[in-house]
């Protein structure tokens, strides 16, 4: 799923300057799952929004909707009427969400509460780990679907680069090598002669798997380690 994390505090407030009618638009899927963007998000953000604003002598009117899904047209729809009356629209969607309705509205400007991030899976309650880079050369059938792109800190589609060290990447040394794993998965499956198969190699990019652990659920980044075991 696409994994999202609530931009800066300060930064929405600064995008909203001027601006005296505002609806915080929700997004069902995506956002909602990674806890960044769905119902119970756009309230907490809306409450902490009218907070600071009347503290500021600034009051902003606030409302708030949630939609199946923003990156989809056919669910915009239900919000014409109530976009009517408002200034402006801040959206709690992917970037695809925010486009869609900047498109359907385009005499409302929209601004984005969270920052797109990854696509990346659920590997506890508020953690998320990225495990594709929509790179468009997917080669998971040959690695023993273990994706070289984003557990390889250099993407390397053909093999380690010499500063593997005992299983471990040399960019850090709590990112395990991928294509050790790699070739402990095809050993597995009596595989191996798929590591020979020479794959034309994307864009190179020296990056290790990003993780995002929404606030209030940092404690469980000390799994981290017995999760990768």
């Amino acid at each position: 799923m696409i994994v999202a994390k609530r931009k800066p505090f300060e930064e929405i407030k600064e995008m909203l300057k001027g601006y005296k009618k505002v609806l915080t638009v929700g997004c069902g899927t995506c956002v909602a799952v990674c806890l960044a963007g769905g119902e119970k998000e756009v309230d907490v953000l809306n409450a902490e929004l009218d907070m600071a604003m009347k503290l500021e002598g600034n009051p902003v009117d606030l409302g708030a909707a949630t939609l199946e899904r923003q990156c989809d047209r056919e669910y915009l729809e239900a919000l014409d009427e109530t976009v009517k009356n408002y200034d402006a629209i801040l959206s709690m969607a992917c970037g695809a969400g925010i486009q869609f309705l900047a498109e359907r509205y385009p005499e409302k400007p929209v601004f984005p509460a969270v920052d797109t991030t990854f696509i990346g899976v659920n590997q506890d309650v508020g953690w998320y780990e990225e495990r594709c880079r929509s790179c468009s050369s997917c080669v998971l059938g040959f690695t023993g679907g273990v994706c070289p792109v984003t557990m390889c800190a250099k993407g390397l589609f053909n093999g380690p680069c010499g500063g593997t060290n005992k299983g471990k990447c040399e960019v850090s040394k709590d990112q395990p090598c991928a294509w050790q794993m790699i070739y402990e998965r095809l050993k597995k499956q009596g595989r191996l002669d798929c590591i020979l198969k020479i794959h034309p190699s994307p864009d190179w990019q020296n990056q290790t798997p990003r993780t995002v652990i929404q606030p209030g659920y940092k404690k469980t980044e000390g799994h981290a380690e017995e999760k990768k075991a």
